[in-house]
């Protein structure tokens, strides 16, 4: 690990931009220097992105069908880009859904078994989200089990069964494309929904007891795509205390615990859905977190643009992805430069805000052009 004191540079701190010295050694910041000293004049420090929810590793695992037959590689192209981008925390969530193909239970079970290997090695600190479906009643008994055996310690639930043309007798749409995908017979595949679908009324109270199982395993639970302020109790009720991208404020503003908004809503301006827009959300002061979703280099972009419009000054728009998110999982180890924190910082170019360098716990991760110099002259 490194052991450096980096001057020079403009570090984020409590109160703002401000000239300083940032010390870390054995992975951790130090309250006053110790090591070699490196010049980072015209650069900016800042914590670490911590990324509480994303799915764009999925383009690296599965490219094509059937192109990657090594998944870890895929995984370590996927560390490779996270760090690009600042991350230094990843929580990649990967499906359990009654969709099928690269949502199958047999899927997910190659991702975790992957993602266990590589985040042995890895120096970004990768981490697993089980997306799980609520009407596989089937798999409830298990899924404590299957949760310790793959490493996961986050569950959020979903519910992405089409109900109102199920229970109008309407055939869902893109059933076909959907079914084949999963390598299914359309018709089998319709028939599974609607199974799923009759057996409805039996979710609420088998979640009342899976919830309380995981929750006495230590297993942070939340919901996905709350749309009111009566479901987002039901599940406060439950001890799920993460809100992940409600589709309106009302749900959003009835969050008791954690609410995770989608940075690339932010970064647009707007759902690229309909729903409430994550940027009025965080101008109202509601929104703890900002994730990556399906886009890596969005946190960064979010927090930057929130600054730059005036919305929240940068400590502030900074902490939605540096100490909020890590709050949301229960890391109080990260995302801020106070001593004895991981030493996780991202370094960006001030004249133009690019990611520089990215350091998780004190190891280099990412660093790129001429900063590379200012490392090896020190």
């Amino acid at each position: 690990m490194l052991n450096l004191e980096l001057v020079g540079a403009d570090v984020l701190r409590p109160e703002g931009l401000r000239r300083d010295t940032l010390a870390f050694a054995d992975g951790v910041i130090l309250a006053a220097g110790a090591g070699r000293r490196v010049d980072l004049g015209g650069y900016i420090v800042l914590p670490g992105i911590v990324d509480v929810h994303g799915d764009g590793f999925e383009r690296h695992v599965a490219p094509r069908r059937g192109a990657m037959k090594q998944m870890t590689e895929g995984l370590v192209a996927v560390e490779a880009e996270l760090a690009a981008n600042g991350i230094t925390t990843a929580v990649l969530a990967q499906f359990v859904s009654w969709e099928g193909g690269l949502r199958s239970l047999e899927f997910a079970e190659t991702v975790f078994d992957a993602l266990q290997q590589v985040a042995r090695g890895a120096v970004t600190d990768l981490r697993a989200q089980l997306r799980f479906e609520t009407h596989l009643l089937d798999l409830y008994d298990s899924l404590p089990e299957r949760l310790a055996q793959w490493g996961v310690s986050y569950v959020v639930f979903n519910d992405h069964l089409p109900h109102d043309r199920l229970a109008a007798g309407r055939t869902p749409k893109r059933l076909v494309a959907q079914a084949l995908k999963a390598a299914r017979n359309p018709e089998m595949h319709h028939a599974m929904m609607r199974d799923l679908h009759a057996r409805r009324d039996e979710v609420p109270a088998a979640l009342d007891v899976l919830c309380a199982r995981l929750a006495e395993r230590g297993i942070t639970m939340g919901s996905h795509d709350d749309r009111t302020a009566k479901a987002r109790a039901a599940w406060d009720a439950r001890g799920v205390r993460v809100a992940e991208f409600p589709e309106t404020a009302e749900a959003a503003e009835a969050a008791r615990g954690a609410v995770v908004l989608g940075a690339p809503n932010v970064v647009r301006g707007g759902s690229h859905n309909g729903n409430v827009s994550a940027l009025d959300l965080v101008a109202m002061g509601v929104g703890d977190a900002l994730a990556s979703d399906y886009h890596y280099p969005s946190p960064r972009r979010a927090a930057l643009m929130l600054w730059k419009s005036g919305v929240l000054d940068l400590a502030a728009a900074w902490r939605l992805v540096s100490e909020g998110p890590a709050r949301v999982l229960g890391l109080r180890d990260r995302g801020t430069f106070d001593p004895g924190q991981r030493a996780d910082m991202v370094i960006l170019d001030a004249a133009d805000h690019r990611v520089a360098a990215t350091i998780a716990g004190g190891r280099v991760s990412h660093m790129t052009g001429d900063i590379a110099a200012r490392f090896i002259d020190a």
